[in-house]
Formats: C-alpha cells, sequence, structure tokens
C-alpha cells in the first residue's frame, strides 16, 4: 500500500522573457507559481510523492531494472530461446529504448527532486517535519544519480530545476564528481530523514536506510571502475551504522501454513501487504489490481515467477511468464540442506491443462528453473490482473546490509569474527537454524585467508540476493563481469542440454558492457554529450 498518496506532479516552469512582443510579456493564468504551489506541508508532500513515484516505473523497479538490466548474469537469463536481441542479452546499441527510458526516468526523478529542494522553504510549517521531506528529496536525487553512474559513469549533474528547453547541452561529469555529490546529499540526508521504526513501513526512506545504502555506494565507489579502496573503510562505518541501531535483524519467524522457512516468508509479504521492516528496509511499493482503482501496479510475479500461461487459471495461480530461469552455476552453489535452493529456484512447473502443480525431481532440470522468490499464488488481491499486481521490490534488506558489512570489514581487517559472525547469520537462517547459534552445518569454514573470504562473500550473494537487481553491478565492481559470465555461459552450453540458449549473454558480453551507452536521444538534443567507448 503506498504511504504517500502518488500523485504525477506537473509544475509549470516560471520563465521569464524580454525583448518579446507585449503579449508575451502577460503573466499566465493558467498555472501555478511556486509559491501557490508549494505553500503547505501537504503540497510538499505531495511534490515529494512525485519524486519517489518514478521509482515504480516500468522503466525501473515496476520491471525493468530486476528483468531485463539483471536478465543476464551468472545467476540468471533471459528465458526466451528466440531472444537473441536486447540488454538481457547483451546484444543492443545506443539506440535502445530501455537504455533509454531509464536514463529519462533518473533525469524526471533528479528534476521533481531539484524542485522541491529549491521549493522547500516556501510553506510556514513545522521545522522537523520540513526536514524530513528535505531529507528524502536529498536522498532520493542522490540515488538517482546512483544509478545513473554506476551505470553509465560520467553523467550530466544538474542540481537545480531545469527550466527551459533551451539549456540541455551540458558536459558530462565525471563519475568521481557525481559519485561525491551523491555522498553529499545522502549524508546530508542521513541527519534529517526519520528512523525506520517511526515511519513503520518500506515505502518511504529511513535514517537506516540511507545508511544501509550509502554503504553499498562506496562499496561501488571502493571497486572498479573507481578503485578508491578508501571507501571501504567507509562502506564499513555505514553498514555498522545500520547494525547497531538496534532496528534490524533478520526474520526467523514464519507462516507454516504458507512456508517452510523464515527466508521465503519475505517474498510472501512482498506479495500480500505486510511490512517487516526489520528485515525488508526499503521498497518499491505497489498496490492494486488495475481493476480497483489502483494503477500503481508491478510486474514481479508476472514476468519473472513461476510459468503459468493457462489465462483459465490465472485467478488462482496468477498468469506467469516465467522469463527468468536460473543458471546451472547458481542451482550447484546451494548445499542441499540450504533451503534458499527450493524457494529461490521452483521445485514445480503446472499444468496448463488442469492447473495442477507437478513436482521437478531434484536432479532433474537444474540448468533452466523458474526464478521463483516471488510467486503469484500468494497475492491476496482479486481479481488477478494478467500482467499487473501488487507486490512490491526490496530495494534493501537487512540481510545484504550484514553481507556488505562483512566485505568490508573484511576489506579493512581481514576475516575478523565480526565478519564472520555478519556472513553466517545470512548462512544459518538459509538453512532454518537459529541465527545467534554457532552450526558446523551453516556456518562458513573456520580460518580462511582474506581473498578466499571474499570469494565466499561473492558466493553468498548470489545464494542470498540472486534476481534482485544486484547481481550485475558486483560483477563488475569485483572487475569479474566477462570472465564469470563467460564461466557460466560455457557450462551452460555444455551441459543445458535444452537450456544451452541460456549461454547467449554470457557469450555476447564484452568489456564495453561494463558500462551502457549515453542514449541516442541524449547524444541528438545535448550537442556536448559524447559517448561511452566501445558504443
Amino acid at each position: 500500500m503506498k504511504k504517500i498518496t502518488l500523485t504525477i506532479i506537473a509544475v509549470s516552469a516560471i520563465v521569464g522573457l524580454s525583448g518579446c512582443k507585449k503579449f508575451l510579456d502577460t503573466k499566465p493564468t493558467d498555472s501555478l507559481t511556486p509559491v501557490e504551489y508549494y505553500n503547505s506541508e501537504a503540497k510538499l508532500t505531495s511534490a515529494l510523492a512525485g519524486v519517489y513515484d518514478v521509482i515504480g516505473t516500468e522503466a525501473m523497479y515496476g520491471n525493468n531494472l530486476w528483468l531485463e538490466w539483471n536478465g543476464g548474469t551468472d545467476d540468471g537469463y533471459y528465458a526466451r530461446s528466440g531472444q537473441t536481441t536486447g540488454i538481457m542479452v547483451h546484444n543492443f546499441d545506443f539506440a535502445n529504448d530501455r537504455v533509454a527510458a531509464l536514463w529519462a526516468n533518473c533525469y524526471i526523478g533528479i528534476n521533481r527532486a531539484n524542485q522541491l529542494i529549491a521549493n522547500i522553504n516556501i510553506p510556514q510549517m513545522d521545522a522537523v517535519q520540513r526536514d524530513a521531506i528535505l531529507g528524502e528529496a536529498l536522498f532520493l536525487r542522490g540515488y538517482y544519480y546512483f544509478l545513473l553512474v554506476s551505470k553509465f559513469g560520467d553523467v550530466p549533474l544538474r542540481l537545480t530545476p531545469t527550466s527551459s528547453p533551451n539549456n540541455a547541452d551540458i558536459v558530462r561529469t565525471p563519475a568521481a564528481e557525481v559519485y561525491k555529490q551523491i555522498l553529499k546529499d545522502m549524508t546530508d540526508a542521513e541527519a534529517k530523514v526519520k528512523t525506520s521504526s517511526a515511519i513503520g513501513h518500506a515505502s518511504r526512506v529511513s535514517k537506516t536506510v540511507v545508511q544501509g545504502i550509502l554503504a553499498r555506494v562506496c562499496l561501488y565507489m571502493a571497486g572498479q571502475p573507481l578503485n578508491d579502496k578508501t571507501k571501504y573503510a567507509e562502506a564499513l562505518a555505514w553498514s555498522k551504522k545500520v547494525q547497531s541501531s538496534g532496528e534490524h535483524v533478520l526474520r526467523t519467524t514464519f507462516n507454516a501454513a504458507l512456508t517452510n522457512s523464515a527466508y521465503s516468508q519475505i517474498f510472501i509479504n512482498h506479495s500480500q501487504d505486510i511490512y517487516d521492516v526489520r528485515e525488508s528496509m526499503w521498497e518499491a511499493d505497489f498496490k492494486g489490481t488495475r481493476a480497483d482503482g489502483y494503477l500503481e501496479t508491478g510486474r514481479l510475479g508476472n514476468t519473472m515467477g513461476i510459468t503459468m500461461t493457462a489465462v483459465k487459471f490465472e485467478a488462482d495461480s496468477g498468469y506467469c511468464y516465467g522469463f527468468i530461469k536460473g543458471t546451472g552455476r547458481l542451482y550447484k552453489l546451494y548445499a542441499n540442506a540450504d533451503l534458499r535452493r527450493a524457494w529461490t529456484l521452483t521445485t514445480y512447473t503446472y499444468n496448463n491443462s488442469t492447473g495442477a502443480r507437478v513436482p521437478i525431481s531434484p536432479t532433474v532440470n537444474i540448468y533452466g528453473r523458474d526464478a521463483a522468490k516471488w510467486r503469484r499464488s500468494y497475492e491476496l488481491l482479486y481479481p488477478k490482473n494478467k500482467n499487473h499486481g501488487p507486490t512490491n521490490f526490496p530495494i534493501l534488506r537487512y540481510a545484504d546490509v550484514l553481507l556488505m558489512l562483512a566485505e568490508a570489514e573484511n576489506q579493512v581487517n581481514g576475516p575478523t569474527a565480526a565478519a564472520y559472525d555478519a556472513i553466517n547469520q545470512v548462512r544459518r537462517r538459509g538453512y532454518g537454524l537459529p541465527i545467534g547459534t554457532p552450526s558446523v552445518l551453516a556456518d562458513l569454514a573456520p580460518g580462511l585467508s582474506k581473498d578466499a573470504f571474499q570469494l565466499a562473500i561473492e558466493d553468498e550473494r548470489s545464494r542470498e540476493l540472486c534476481f534482485e537487481g544486484l547481481r550485475k553491478d558486483d560483477l563488475v565492481r569485483w572487475g569479474k563481469l566477462v570472465t564469470a559470465m563467460k564461466a557460466a555461459a560455457a557450462d551452460q552450453r555444455a551441459n543445458g542440454a535444452g537450456f544451452a540458449y541460456g549461454a547467449l549473454s554470457g557469450e555476447n558480453v564484452g568489456d564495453k558492457h561494463k558500462l551502457y551507452p549515453i542514449p541516442a536521444a541524449e547524444i541528438t538534443v545535448n550537442k556536448l554529450a559524447t559517448q561511452n567507448p566501445g558504443w
């Protein structure tokens, strides 16, 4: 459920004109000035909703960021044998519409944030509330820039509202400077936004969410292409702030009638509008069926989930294209006792004639199982829309914070007890064991070297966070995009039998894919824009 009323914000720019005919100097009567538009707390909140709204677009967490932008990694592949072009198989060019849409939506969000920031002091209102709104706007501006710089490298940096279509020419700001601004925006925001417990849901950004995303930003800066190793210490500090806040802990309870593990309960909650902010810290929030008057829906469980394409059964199971499947590498990465595999990679298919679930043998089809974290059969809203649903997408989970803490601690101090404790909490929960009790079965082998511990972290991030839109960026920052994907592709091609087409993305990937091309639309409009190497 949306906790901010989501309204598409259309703010008319007030542009002063001189040297024109007299009638052009007439004050408009069909638009609002900033003073009129932002003159109350309610209007500031409405404007903030417009800044958030971009997150749920299909170009972002409504579909494409987790489906296509991460649809071809060493964890998973796009499950259409005839799909030979597109970003999911690393065969596209700078005119690709998905690339253009992400770029455009990020800058829409940035401009809305800039407008709100510029007008934040107009209304008379409680100073704490004003600060909280300002903090969220600053964070979101920083987050949209983070999406841009991590995928495109150098990007134009705009920190004031765009007031005219005539100022489109702007040089790309070096990535290091963009990251510097991101850190500034987010650090300023951290001091202003409310705590997770005060907000009570995952739709809006809290203090610990800002801290957790700052840890992510710093880890990206520490890796390729910036390689600023000093940022490991900052990532460690931010992740420790989340840990020490006492606001978050891994979910260890579950509804036995629905699932057999606390891990799977996380994703069922996303489909049932159940907020557990101690685990799922920040979510792209969706609502409705499109038949109930709500259009803020997403496609999680529909384009990625357990395949069900018989319309007559969609009321129960929900229609699902099952576009993403797990690689053989991912299946083999889990130990047999790890409960996460049976939830992440489907253990059954649907019979399209009867709607019955058909079990898959544990040793069969390990190269072609549907990515099954989100399952439409758990949606509670009826009638179910064929292509849209209310399932939220987790942008930040506490398990990710713990794994970032373990990685940063290892890079700064080596594989200490603190690093082991963080990763072992995640692993124990994955095995269905108490997270605070040592386990010979679940715990990482003791005495690992720094390099071996890093490799263990990289594998654990696959087991825990696969299909959550993080893997490709992880591979890029570790400098392993090409080698990891080539290895997974070779395994898929050699052993995947009828799913050998899943090797295509890895076979196509090259060094140029560490960054995406600057969109054709930007190159056309912005005369100062330059293109990334290889595009």
